[in-house]
């Protein structure tokens, strides 16, 4: 059995699944997945990533975790698009590692 496996991410962002379902059920990681050109799986340059509840839980509101600075927690209006928080986070997708 294999102990790891490789992946092109430069970072990931996580998104609280329970405040995106809240705020209107439409996934905002899916959203931001797109807005990023980021891909999707282990092959991408970025993981967007929607997690469990991360216990913040914001009236209208989302909480989003880049780990880039994973000591400052964003909350983000939950009226806000995917385009303003790529704006907000200052996240640009590197290309990925060739093999």
């Amino acid at each position: 059995m294999k102990d790891h496996v490789r992946s092109d991410w430069s970072g990931a962002i996580l998104v609280c699944g329970k405040c995106s379902k809240k705020a209107g059920g439409k996934s905002l990681a899916k959203a931001l997945r797109r807005e990023l050109g980021a891909g999707k799986g282990r092959r991408a340059a970025l993981g967007v990533v929607e997690t469990k509840c991360l216990g913040v839980c914001p009236k209208r509101g989302i909480v989003v975790i880049d780990t880039a600075a994973p000591g400052r927690w964003h909350i983000v209006p939950a009226d806000a698009t995917a385009a303003d928080l790529a704006e907000r986070l200052e996240r640009t997708v590197s290309p990925p590692r060739s093999p």
